[in-house]
């Protein structure tokens, strides 16, 4: 299996130190997410029933004119190679690694390309996946873009997947409202802006037979019935969001800020920073000695990519940590 981010465990085993000694920077998570409602005792005594007010809720909050709910876009990321013949596929790179890994599981030839290989590999290609923003660099490509690219891909049926897992901190960059066109996959995710990974939720927008063939992939029971009462919450819930988006980019640009008094420039979005790194491995081993956890890339190059803390003594811990490590830069 690929290596994630989130492997507390493995490193608390690895370095020793309590699990609850950490601050796992490791994810682009909100570190504040959405406060979970209290749930009844019938959401665990019978099998999940599809939920109506939760689809409304999610297509009226990332404005879809229609969605399907998945136990995480990591199901659909794992299901929608199934439905299409092999063929070849050009994932942008780098980013999440599982699209690449599951289209090529499936048997389709896969070509990872740059963000700026993109449009000239587009006419050679069955499908195109693009995180947008990219996950872990930050990079982007407008959303009028995009639906031009959909629409030459459309013409020969082919597909334009749109990953937009961190799409709620870039609400200008979705082409969500856009899926009822053939041939456009749009993916979204509870788990990033709303803080909810654990709860395995997201949606995917598409045309109507789309979304029909990848529920009968799927099967029945596929959201549990706390995940859709409490993603409806969330998804309803826009004064939440609101101040959560301006909370995550003033966040972001702290950040951003912090890194760059430590003479690291980085990419991102508001949810992470990230930047090559030809000593990643090094960096992470020091802040895992100051009970930081980072997200170590080591293909296609070495990088790091770094959350947000979630309260002021994990900043503080955070800019300790940079400094011991700016302080050894310089001595050496």
């Amino acid at each position: 299996m690929i290596a994630h981010g989130g492997n507390l465990r493995e490193a608390a085993t690895r370095y020793g130190r309590p699990l609850d000694d950490w601050i796992d920077l490791s994810t682009g998570i909100n570190p504040n997410g959405y406060p979970v409602p209290t749930l009844g005792p019938d959401v665990w005594h019978r099998l999940p029933e599809p939920d109506p007010e939760l689809v409304a809720a999610a297509c009226a909050c990332y404005g879809a004119p229609a969605l399907l709910p998945v136990a995480g876009t990591q199901a659909a990321i794992q299901a929608l190679p199934r439905l299409r013949r092999p063929g070849r596929v050009v994932v942008s790179s780098p980013s999440y690694a599982e699209h690449a890994h599951c289209w090529a599981g499936a048997g389709h030839a896969v070509h990872e390309a740059r963000f700026d290989e993109l449009e000239g590999v587009l006419d050679d290609c069955d499908v195109m996946v693009v995180c947008n923003p990219n996950n872990p660099t930050g990079a982007t490509v407008e959303a009028q873009r995009l639906l031009d690219w959909s629409g030459r891909l459309a013409n020969r049926g082919a597909w334009l997947v749109v990953d937009e897992a961190f799409g709620e901190v870039a609400p200008a960059l979705t082409v969500a409202p856009h899926a009822h066109r053939p041939g456009l996959i749009v993916l979204r995710s509870v788990g990033k802006f709303f803080g909810l990974a654990g709860l395995r939720l997201g949606f995917v927008a598409a045309h109507d037979a789309l979304l029909d063939a990848l529920s009968t992939c799927l099967g029945p029971w596929s959201v549990s019935t706390p995940a859709q009462q409490i993603g409806k919450a969330a998804l309803s819930d826009r004064a939440w969001q609101g101040r959560t988006r301006e909370a995550l980019l003033r966040d972001g640009m702290r950040l951003h800020t912090l890194l760059a008094r430590h003479g690291i420039a980085t990419t991102g979005t508001a949810l992470f920073r990230y930047w090559p790194y030809a000593q990643a491995a090094a960096f992470q081993q020091h802040m895992a000695r100051h009970g930081v956890w980072v997200r170590r890339f080591d293909a296609p190059a070495q990088g790091v990519r770094l959350g947000l803390p979630g309260s002021e003594a994990g900043w503080q811990r955070l800019e300790t940590a940079l400094a011991a490590w700016a302080r050894m830069e310089h001595a050496a």
